[in-house]
């Protein structure tokens, strides 16, 4: 059933974004850069920069729930490129999974959260023991209720982990039937704004705030102009969001039908600066992997560094 779910995703992915493009002396005008998307993502900000409309080639998008299946669209090379957050690239490396981490950026952090519902009796990170927790497997919330647990001396067959996509999770979590929901933006301000939920924390001394773009290495290789050019619009369009937050929101509302407030309070923790990859970036990475292989929920002997491109570095600076 899994296999068939995700063959279907995927077919889908393919559809919406094209055959491949083979030709890697091609002119930008023959190229079509397919890019994996994510709720209120590059897409909508990239339109709401003013960036999308210019670009000397096609670019197609494709939706996706969370990171993980987006990733595995790249590895089957149904899309080229696409934007995850801190540990999908962790499980995808972990399965050998043809990607390349092209580019890095940090966000503030209070926009990861562990909820509960507002008539919880758990008041802090240790009363999670023996609950129904919603987590999607192999997300940035995965290693953020990873380390929450840690912290509290705690391991995952502590808990009862339910492995749900956002909008899944958003139902089973308003309807009474998980003790917790562990979350990023803008599903945190929708569970505080919409469902009265309470932060029990959040991302503060738990996770690095770090998100990647990812693209396929034969992207990388064949259509390294597009890429570029891609990488930089996308990091231009993060540093406008940083000082245009009302417009960007305004979008994020429009693109996402979540009420005005719900996209305001998570334009204010979601937005994030384009960073070079450098050593701390890798390393910081490298020790979510092995705290997850401790766990046993993936293999151990990662190398993270393998699966990082550092060519496209030096568009942080330009983009400035």
């Amino acid at each position: 059933m899994k296999r068939a779910l995700l063959a279907a995703v995927l077919l889908l992915a393919a559809a919406a974004c094209g055959a491949p493009s083979t030709d890697a002396g091609a002119a930008q005008s023959t190229v079509t850069l397919r890019v994996g998307d994510q709720k209120a993502g590059s897409q909508a900000l990239l339109k709401a920069a003013g960036l999308l409309d210019d670009a000397p080639y096609k670019i197609t998008f494709a939706q996706f729930t969370s990171g993980p299946p987006l990733l595995e669209a790249i590895n089957a090379g149904a899309v080229d490129i696409g934007g995850v957050g801190n540990t999908p690239p962790i499980f995808a490396a972990a399965a050998d999974s043809k990607i390349k981490i092209v580019a890095a950026y940090k966000q503030n952090v209070t926009g990861a959260a562990v909820v509960v519902p507002a008539n919880s009796t758990v008041s802090g990170p240790a009363g999670l023991k023996g609950k129904k927790i919603a987590v999607a497997k192999g997300s940035s919330s995965h290693y953020h209720l990873l380390s929450v647990l840690k912290k509290e001396g705690l391991k995952f067959s502590d808990i009862q982990p339910q492995y749900l996509q956002p909008a899944d999770a958003l139902a089973a979590f308003s309807g009474g039937t998980v003790d917790a929901w562990t979350i990023w933006e803008p599903f945190t301000s929708q569970a505080i704004l919409q469902h009265k939920a309470k932060v029990l924390v959040d991302g503060t001394g738990y996770v690095n705030g770090l998100n990647f773009t990812v693209a396929a290495p034969e992207a990388v290789e064949t259509k390294a102009d597009a890429v570029r050019d891609y990488l930089t619009r996308l990091a231009k369009a993060r540093e406008w969001a940083l000082t245009h937050k009302p417009e960007w929101a305004r979008v994020w509302a429009a693109e996402t039908g979540l009420p005005q407030e719900v996209a305001d309070a998570a334009v204010d923790n979601a937005v994030s600066t384009p960073i070079v990859i450098d050593d701390a970036v890798v390393t910081s990475e490298q020790e979510m992997a092995d705290a997850f292989a401790a766990e046993g929920l993936i293999p151990g002997g990662l190398k993270f560094a393998d699966f990082v491109d550092r060519r496209f570095n030096d568009i942080v600076g330009a983009a400035q």
